[in-house]
């Protein structure tokens, strides 16, 4: 009987300093950590622009890129038409260290008319991230595929290029958004949250999951005692991980 209290009294104190160790942050906290701040994936180059891909001989080409060859949202190979010769040249991926291009304007005005569609949108992502003319940077990373794929080297874009030195993001094309509705062909209210990316820290690389951030909180985040007391497991939300990853920067490179 008496240990029957004792584990009862364990199991209350353990719950009671759970409840207390959660944070309930103000509306403009949340407002704050629920903004986007990872660039958007764009798939289709500009041909007009000049697209630089560096090989892992450590040659540099430059060109106008007509076309990214996928197959199953992953690049396989990248033609272009070099800007000083002008003959064409096609690169398999796996030849590729780095590449950088710019998205096509008919993909930039395909991201506005998205971006249009949620309201949620006007309040937690940046327009000029959709029209962004920035280059984007695609880098060949070994992953396995949604982590069930045999390791396999991809060229992938790299969507937090401002705050990747210590977790490194990248875009997964078939990343699919929360739901939300719409009332007779109004733009939608709530929803569009991406549910997943690819995810590098150190040499390891993961395709990340909101049904698993709680998982890997601790492999992510877990060394930083200071960012954990300020944003404990309990406390956070997946709608927060574009927030969370640059704050973790922050306070490592602090």
């Amino acid at each position: 009987m008496k240990l029957k209290v004792l584990l009862l009294m364990f199991c209350f104190t353990s719950t009671l300093s759970f409840a207390q160790d959660k944070i309930k942050y103000s509306k403009e906290d949340i407002k704050k950590m629920e903004t986007y701040l990872f660039n958007e994936g764009f798939s289709s180059p500009s041909p007009k622009k000049t697209s630089t891909i560096i090989l892992k001989d450590g040659s540099t080409h430059k060109g106008f890129c007509s076309d990214i060859d996928t197959k199953k949202g992953q690049i396989y190979a990248i033609s272009i038409k070099d800007s000083i010769t002008k003959k064409a040249v096609t690169f398999n991926a796996d030849e590729v260290s780095e590449m950088y291009v710019f998205p096509s304007n008919i993909e930039k005005i395909a991201k506005v008319a998205k971006y249009m569609g949620n309201i949620r949108n006007f309040g937690t992502k940046k327009l000029t991230k959709n029209t962004t003319n920035d280059r984007i940077h695609f880098i060949n990373q070994t992953v396995s595929l949604k982590n069930k794929k045999e390791d396999k080297e991809f060229l992938m874009q790299l969507i937090n290029p401002e705050f990747s030195d210590v977790i490194s993001v990248y875009y997964d094309p078939f990343a699919k958004e929360t739901g939300g509705f719409s009332v007779m062909g109004s733009p939608q209210l709530g929803g569009g949250v991406i549910k997943s990316y690819y995810v590098k820290k150190g040499d390891q690389i993961i395709w990340l999951h909101k049904d698993d951030f709680e998982d890997n909180y601790d492999f992510l985040f877990g060394d930083n005692a200071e960012f954990v007391k300020k944003y404990p497991k309990n406390s956070v939300k997946w709608d927060y991980f574009s927030f969370l990853i640059s704050e973790y920067t922050q306070l490592n490179n602090g």
